[in-house]
């Protein structure tokens, strides 16, 4: 199984107890989700403040028309320092996600590194340099946008 590795990092103009705050909540998912994936939350375990041991259920539509379960673990949370999710159920045969968050000079530098492996073998190898790649890139560029926009008027 082949694995593929996505890095972002961006500088919000924010304090890391705001980015801790608004990243940590999986209600803001949907705010930093490109809209034709119709996301839709079914399911938080436990309530709002993330835990490790937490369960995620949505509803995404990863190809146009075709709406899929998904299922995602929160494995390890450190405030304000970094969490991590781990898809249980759905699309990815494995789905690795790093959130980091760092202090530095004006705000906060964060950092999203993805791990993922696409099912079906060589099938899966095609999809991914098809589209999926594509798509991927395509999901961390819209939040890196909506984020810019969004914490624009921000102070930490």
């Amino acid at each position: 199984m082949k694995i593929y590795n996505l890095k972002r990092t961006q500088f919000l103009p924010i304090s890391i107890s705001q980015a801790w705050d608004f990243f940590s909540s999986p209600k803001n998912l949907s705010k930093i989700t490109p809209g034709h994936m119709g996301f839709n939350i079914l399911y938080i375990s436990g309530g709002d403040k993330m835990y490790p041991g937490q369960m995620i259920r949505y509803k995404i539509s990863a190809l146009p028309g075709i709406k899929m379960n998904w299922v995602t673990e929160i494995t390890h949370v450190q405030e304000p320092s970094y969490f991590v999710d781990e898809q249980r159920f759905g699309p990815y045969a494995l789905w690795h996600h790093q959130h980091h968050f760092k202090e530095v000079p004006g705000g906060v530098e964060m950092t999203d590194e993805v791990n993922y492996a696409i099912p079906f073998g060589i099938l899966g190898t095609l999809a991914n340099w098809v589209f999926v790649q594509r798509e991927v890139n395509a999901i961390f560029d819209h939040r890196f946008a909506v984020l810019e926009k969004y914490f624009a008027e921000q102070k930490p």
